[in-house]
Parts: structure tokens; C-alpha cells; sequence
């Protein structure tokens, strides 16, 4: 078999100014905000809604995704430590052994995926006044777009990476923390930023050409299948993210994915019974011109 084995010894850093890092994490983090915004800017225009809606809802989105995936990380991959220094959840330092700033240096998607969800409640509550359904399929769109730019940025980072692998497309991680760099590894991050891409065209594909927009629920539960049965599998090739995990059937990653999966294989049920917006409207205004 040819061996296309790539030695990714990218450094993670762009330029350094002055002592100020740029990295390409975070221009990846940004070009996913900025496209996702002009993503749902376009689907809000489309519809003749309030941008002004648009700009509160990155806003609730971007809280709630930080906050959910710090939370996340805290309580599903390391309780036993932070269960004990409360404070360093919030706080972006360490205080044992010694006080050290380490920046928000734990962060899990599926904590961001409960943080995103909860935040789009209160949005619909207070901004909207719509159901959390509609919005939350409009939201997951550039959701899927966001999580591509991620993990390629964890794949310039050398972070998540895969088992080894003597698979010809295999990756040596030179910059990686792991013993024995040059040992060929499943590009994990690399895989699973495909597997958002493609569901991001799915879920654009399914808005913009079909009529299942009208059934709430039905593109976010679309959205869980995609991406969380994508996780489900990838993790079997991947690294363990915390050393307790060694050894275990199916690891964090993939326990927390089977009810994402599950509930949106529940919405795409419940997406039937939920009349769309406009029958909502219809039979509004057919009650009042009765009452008239």
C-alpha cells in the first residue's frame, strides 16, 4: 500500500506581535462567526424578520455556547477536581498548587450543545416570542458551519487527534503533547470537520430547497442525527479525551451523544404533529374574522 503518511508539524501560531499570539484557532473561530451570522442574516431576510432579532441572537448564542461548554467540560470530564475548586470553573486561573492564569483551557461541545439549547429558550421567550422549534431550526444551520471551522482549528492546534493508524492518509502530529509523535494517527478533528461540512449542506439543502422548514423541530432534529451520530462514530477511532476514560466501552464523548441522537430521532417524529407557523396564523385569523 502507498504510504501517504503527512508529517503535520504546522506551528498553531500565525504571527506573534509584540508578544500577542495569533493563532489559527482563533481566525477560525472568528471566519465561523462571521459566515454564520451572514448565514442567518440571509435566512432572516429571506423571511422579512427584524435583524435586530439577528443581532441579540448571536449574542444569546455566544454566551450560552461559552458558559455550556465551560460547564460541560467541568462537570462531565473532570467533577472529581472541580467539584472541589468551584471557583476555577468560572474563573480562568488556577489556584492549586499554586495560582497560575491558564486562560479557559477546558471546553466540550456537548456542553455547548445543552448551553446553546438553553440560551435559544430564554431568546424565544424574550425576543422572539416564537417557539424554541423555529429558532432552533434556523440557529443549528451555522451551528453545523461553526463546529467545521472548530475542529480544523483544533487540527492546525495538533488536538483531538485519532488512534494510531496504518491507514495510508494517517498523520504524524509532530506538535502533538502525546509520546511518540511520528507515530501515524486517525486525523480525528479532520474527520469529524467533513462530516460537519457535509451536514451543514444537508441542513442549508433542506431550508432553502424543501418545505420541511414549515414542520418545527424537523431541521434540528436532522441536525442531532448528523452531527452527534457523526461524533458517536468518530470516537471509536479517536484518542480518549481524560485518561479515566481508557478502557471504558463507549467514552464520554459518545455516552453523551446517544440522547442527542435519540431526541432528534423523537423530532423528526414530533416535527409531524406540530402545526407550522403559518397554519398557526391561519387559524388565528379565522378565529377573529368569526368573532367580527
Amino acid at each position: 500500500m502507498l504510504s501517504l503518511f503527512i508529517n503535520w508539524d504546522i506551528s498553531p501560531e500565525i504571527f506573534n506581535l509584540g508578544g500577542i499570539s495569533i493563532r489559527y484557532y482563533g481566525l477560525l473561530f472568528a471566519v465561523a462567526f462571521i459566515l454564520g451570522y451572514k448565514v442567518e442574516e440571509k435566512m432572516f431576510k429571506s423571511e422579512v424578520l427584524p435583524l435586530a432579532w439577528l443581532d441579540k441572537l448571536w449574542l444569546y448564542v455566544a454566551i450560552a455556547t461559552i458558559v455550556g461548554a465551560r460547564l460541560g467540560h467541568c462537570i462531565f470530564y473532570d467533577w472529581a477536581y472541580y467539584s472541589q475548586h468551584p471557583l476555577e470553573m468560572i474563573l480562568p486561573v488556577r489556584f492549586s498548587p499554586e495560582f497560575k492564569f491558564t486562560g479557559y483551557q477546558g471546553l466540550a461541545s456537548h456542553g455547548a450543545a445543552i448551553g446553546i439549547i438553553a440560551g435559544l429558550w430564554y431568546y424565544s421567550r424574550k425576543v422572539s416570542k416564537k417557539s424554541i422549534f423555529w429558532i432552533l431550526d434556523r440557529a443549528v444551520i451555522p451551528i453545523a458551519l461553526a463546529g467545521f471551522f472548530i475542529r480544523t482549528g483544533n487540527l492546525m492546534n495538533s488536538e483531538i487527534v485519532g488512534l494510531p493508524t496504518n491507514m495510508p492518509w494517517g498523520f504524524r502530529f509532530m506538535n502533538s503533547d502525546l509520546p511518540n509523535p511520528e507515530l501515524p494517527r486517525h486525523p480525528a478533528q479532520l474527520y469529524e470537520a467533513i462530516c460537519y461540512l457535509f451536514s451543514f449542506f444537508v441542513l442549508m439543502y433542506l431550508y432553502w430547497r424543501t418545505n420541511v422548514k414549515k414542520k418545527m423541530g424537523f431541521i434540528f432534529g436532522a441536525f442531532l442525527i448528523l452531527i452527534f451520530s457523526a461524533r458517536f462514530i468518530i470516537e471509536f477511532v479517536k484518542e480518549v479525551q481524560e485518561p479515566w476514560e481508557a478502557g471504558m466501552a463507549l467514552n464520554m464523548g459518545q455516552i453523551l451523544s446517544i440522547p442527542f441522537i435519540l431526541a432528534g430521532i423523537f423530532m423528526l417524529w414530533y416535527s409531524k404533529k406540530l402545526p407550522d407557523e403559518g397554519e398557526k396564523k391561519g387559524k388565528k385569523g379565522k378565529a377573529k374574522g368569526c368573532k367580527l
